[in-house]
């Protein structure tokens, strides 16, 4: 598949998709957790509270690993795995780019002053399990 139909396909997941794992280094070992991911093209931003072990793990090793777009349907669902470096954003205008509605459940509103944004920026996009295909590496 030509480089563009694989940057295609994995921008089709990517906004067809919002709920993902992430994973993060903990103790040196992998500790995942879903979260809900929003993305300006590759790079891919979630709201946490400055107070989580996220942001502790970052400060350590800003590694992350995100699994995103398998529906459960089975053998065929095509998901991303993406590789790539975290930092943290808490400038307004990203913090009114990410907030919506739902975040409420965890913040007062975007003015909460534990609210913070992720930013993921990748260093490795893999498109997965395309109807059996080999795993293809998408070209940043």
């Amino acid at each position: 598949m030509a480089q563009q139909e694989l940057k295609k396909a994995a921008l089709q997941i990517l906004e067809d998709s919002m709920i993902g794992t992430l994973a993060t280094i903990k103790d040196n070992k992998p500790h995942s957790r879903y979260m809900t991911f929003f993305n300006d093209e590759f790079t891919l931003y979630t709201a946490t509270s400055k107070q989580t072990q996220k942001v502790e793990e970052l400060e350590k090793n800003p590694n992350a690993h995100i699994l995103l777009g398998y529906e459960g349907e089975g053998v065929g669902d095509s998901f991303l795995e993406i590789e790539g470096q975290m930092s943290l954003r808490d400038d307004r205008e990203m913090i009114d780019k990410v907030w919506n509605e739902h975040l409420r459940g965890w913040f007062e509103g975007p003015d909460d002053p534990n609210l913070i944004i992720l930013a993921i920026t990748p260093a490795r996009v893999r498109l997965m399990n395309r109807k059996g295909k080999d795993p293809q590496t998408i070209e940043l």
